[in-house]
């Protein structure tokens, strides 16, 4: 996601729908990072390990869905409010 992030933010300075394309993969990639953190706490925090000790048990999932929900709303606001402005003449 990042790969789409870094070249509208600083090549095309977020100019025009880059903008929008900026928020949406930024958002995109910190709700991965996220997800990673969930998961690894899963995998390295006894008492939560006991409950998912595969990652595919309905805690994990529950976990996963809860946090993923946030994150859905944030970055369609993100994609709203950071609209694209006109280019400059």
């Amino acid at each position: 996601m990042l790969a789409f992030a870094i070249p509208a933010r600083y090549l095309l300075h977020l100019a025009g729908a880059w903008r929008r394309v900026y928020a949406v993969s930024a958002s995109i990639a910190v709700y991965l990072d996220v997800f990673v953190l969930v998961a690894q706490l899963f995998i390295k925090v006894p008492s939560l390990h006991a409950l998912a000790p595969t990652g595919s048990e309905p805690p994990f999932v529950i976990s996963e869905i809860v946090v993923m929900a946030p994150f859905i709303a944030l970055t369609i606001a993100a994609a709203i409010k950071f609209r694209a402005e006109p280019l400059p003449a």
